[in-house]
């Protein structure tokens, strides 16, 4: 429909205008009805529908409809497959459709800084590539029915505590590089209708009134063009926040922050063209989905079975030493309250009320070979001995044994953070008593982040599935049994401790939470460490085998503007169907500057029968071997090597090739007193500049190494020490050596910047 915005908000009052800026309750938008402004309705959440009417609140204490709850980040993340998670939102688009829901909130793309964010099931990934890939495939599946997304929660928002009004700081190059990609790429390839931005604050200053953020970021370097809507309560001043690029409040202030803004438009404090820009930017999205009503069903059973395919799609299989599958004729024990009360989703904002809950129980009823033993409760660390005897004696009688463990509903949860990563003490405790009488052990994992596995080596079988959504027991029990060939990847590090975790020691404060740990999170940390994890990020197993060959690059000399074309063969070496996630890593080996062994440049996700071959593509450009240069307030990649690598993991590299890259982007000069010796030396801008003073500084510091020496060969100072010294030394010394005075060290500084 043709339709002039902005004549239709030349027709509105000042107050209409500013009341178009706040929500008109918990989930509404308000409405003009003489104009024909139509309310709409906003709701939770990125893996199903939390509509609420009466009594509406946000943590969820109020019951939703009745919807369907799909596997929640923290799970779909590790199927690594787009096409998937585009047909997940296309099933969420269409839902919101048949309920008369203009926008979902979600997705959320924070990156996983600790293992002890509580809200950690709702994110993605640890990484920002993988993030954003996949946060952008569900925009473009949701949004294919003009209903809006709202990519959250921008930005650097990676812990519960003091959420509202804690300072997450970090550096710029950390931010770029680490916590904003995500929300880059989900914007740049999926133009979100909204951006939701975080409660907290960002180096001092709130998300909700930065204008660095929210314009000179978001809108003036992404191209963002929907509007931006607060967490519910992040406005800290509101027109402040209206004039940084926050457009609507959520919810409501009770018109408190309406007449703040009427006001401040009336002294002249505030240009009415802001405000109307803003009205303008809400007023696309409500009519971008009014004018698009679709007649839909609210497709329920069809969208159970969807949740049930994304979750077998994306569980992980972490360990198996020959005890999976298992076979219909075993003597097979289920213990552990989750295989009949299964934890499939988290507690919060997002919880949704499921038609139904299928467990592993009720996926095995018909097969008279499995028995159950509670062994332990679901929601509470009690060891009950009576009910330990009984999966004791469960265990010795039963072929093999499948343990349901993980995390208390109390134990994670949005508003508060885990105070540590390991499971409940009792069923711990159980899993050392078990294995001491049987020897063929599987754990099943219901857990929104990693935990400690004390009892790792002695177990030989680990399926993480993490939160699986309503389906959760069918997915389980179909990858138990082989009717699934396990497929999912981790979207994550499992380190063996938290102490291990980089954040460790800043994670979690007050006021001021320090990242310093900088660019090196997740497996950045742990490869660049060298340090053992329990599994690396990217890693999966299988029930067949792949083999990985002919690796191709379409040329290996390259410059800014070109873009680099890698094909890999990928075949099924083992004896059943099953998909393979490819895996293209990067490594600067320029030593510009320091950075990630490797990181994250590309997945492609491939099915392949038994014998059968595929080649698998993937697309580099420059932006690929960049790092972000604060001083240049640009991505830079430096002339020089670059290896391309192939793997099954962060650490499972298969084969590797290099590129050279001739760039044409130049540092800025900077140089001042105290520049060095060998930061000039390096730049062939500066080096003819220096390389006499270079020379006359080797002459002084070699004929004092001579004079040195001793009969018995000791110098006391050698010439790595001498070359040490001249690489590190300031240019102010040449002053004071007498090689030049300082007006002319000067003039030549200022000859050297005008470059």
């Amino acid at each position: 429909m043709n339709r002039n915005i902005k004549e239709l908000i030349s027709q509105m009052t000042l107050e209409e205008k500013a009341g178009m800026c706040s929500g008109l309750d918990f989930w509404h938008l308000k409405g003009v009805e003489r104009l024909g402004i139509p309310s709409v309705m906003v709701s939770d959440g990125p893996h199903g529908l939390r509509k609420q009417d009466e009594k509406a609140d946000h943590l969820g204490i109020n019951d939703s409809i009745k919807a369907v709850c799909f596997p929640p980040a923290v799970l779909s993340a590790c199927s690594f497959d787009r096409d998937l998670m585009y047909e997940f939102g296309d099933a969420i688009g269409r839902e919101a459709q048949a309920n008369d829901v203009s926008v979902v909130l979600g997705p959320a793309v924070n990156i996983k800084r600790s293992p002890l964010c509580g809200r950690n099931f709702e994110y993605y990934s640890e990484d920002p590539y993988l993030a954003g890939e996949t946060a952008a495939a569900f925009i473009n599946g949701v949004q294919a029915h003009h209903v809006g997304t709202s990519i959250k929660h921008f930005a650097a928002n990676n812990q519960e505590f003091n959420r509202m009004s804690a300072s997450s700081d970090a550096d710029e190059r950390t931010l770029r590089e680490i916590y904003f990609p995500a929300f880059e790429t989900a914007v740049k390839k999926a133009k979100p209708y909204t951006v939701m931005c975080s409660y907290n604050r960002i180096n001092g200053t709130f998300a909700s009134e930065n204008p660095w953020l929210l314009t000179d970021v978001l809108r003036d370097e992404w191209g963002f063009k929907g509007y931006v809507m607060s967490d519910w309560g992040a406005v800290n001043e509101r027109v402040p926040g209206l004039m940084a690029g926050l457009e609507l409040e959520m919810p409501s202030s009770g018109g408190v922050y309406d007449q703040e803004i009427i006001a401040a438009v009336k002294d002249g404090s505030l240009n009415e063209a802001v405000l109307d820009q803003a009205v303008e930017r809400i007023l696309n999205i409500v009519f971008e989905y009014t004018d698009h009503r679709e007649e839909q069903e609210f497709t329920l059973e069809a969208d159970h079975a969807l949740a049930k395919k994304i979750a077998a799609e994306s569980m992980v299989l972490l360990k198996n030493d020959s005890v999976l599958p298992l076979k219909e004729t075993e003597k097979v024990v289920f213990i552990g309250e989750f295989a009949k009360k299964p934890r499939f989703q988290g507690g919060g904002s997002s919880h949704i009320n499921s038609f139904r809950v299928s467990s592993a129980l009720d996926a095995v009823s018909g097969n008279v070979n499995i028995t159950y033993a509670k062994g332990f409760p679901a929601n509470d660390d009690i060891y009950d001995e009576t009910l330990a005897k009984e999966a004791l004696e469960a265990a010795k009688a039963a072929d093999k044994v499948v343990i349901f463990a993980g995390l208390p509903d109390s134990f994670e949860s949005e508003g508060y953070d885990r105070t540590h990563m390991r499971l409940p003490e009792c069923q711990n405790r159980l899993i050392e008593d078990i294995l001491a009488v049987q020897s063929e052990v599987i754990i099943v994992l219901h857990n929104g982040s990693p935990v400690e596995m004390p009892w790792l080596t002695g177990v030989k079988g680990l399926l993480e599935a993490y939160l699986g959504g309503q389906a959760v027991g069918e997915a389980v029990t179909d990858i138990l049994f082989g009717k699934t060939c396990p497929c999912g990847k981790l979207a994550e590090s499992m380190p063996y401790k938290l102490s291990d975790n980089p954040s460790y020691l800043s994670f979690g404060d007050g006021e001021n939470v320090k990242y310093q740990e900088g660019i090196f999170v997740g497996y950045r940390y742990y490869d660049a460490k060298e340090m053992p994890v329990a599994f690396p990020f990217g890693y999966g197993l299988s029930y067949t085998s792949f083999a990985y060959g002919n690796l191709q690059i379409d040329k290996t000399e390259i410059g800014e503007k070109d873009t680099v074309t890698v094909s890999v063969d990928v075949t099924n070496t083992g004896g059943v169907e099953g998909k393979e996630i490819v895996q293209l890593y990067l490594s600067d080996l320029t030593g510009v500057c320091r950075r990630p062994l490797r990181e994250l440049k590309g997945y492609e996700k491939v099915s392949l029968m038994p014998g059968e071959t595929k080649t698998v593509h993937f697309h580099l450009d420059y932006r690929s071997f960049a790092w972000y240069n604060a001083k240049l307030k640009d991505w830079y990649a430096a002339s020089g090597s670059y290896e391309i690598l192939i793997g099954a993991s962060s650490r499972d590299m298969r084969l590797s090739e290099k590129v050279h890259i001739t760039a044409q982007k130049q540092l800025p000069l900077m140089i001042h007193m105290n520049t060095t010796f060998g930061e000039l030396l390096a730049d062939n801008r500066t080096a003819d500049y220096v390389k006499r003073f270079k020379t006359q500084l080797e002459e002084t510091f070699g004929a004092s190494s001579s004079d040195n020496k001793k009969d018995d060969g000791d110098v006391a100072i050698s010439d790595a020490m001498n070359t040490a010294m001249i690489t590190c030394m300031p240019l102010r010394n040449v002053v004071s050596y007498g090689m030049c005075g300082k007006k002319e060290l000067l003039d030549m500084i200022e000859e050297m910047n005008g470059q």
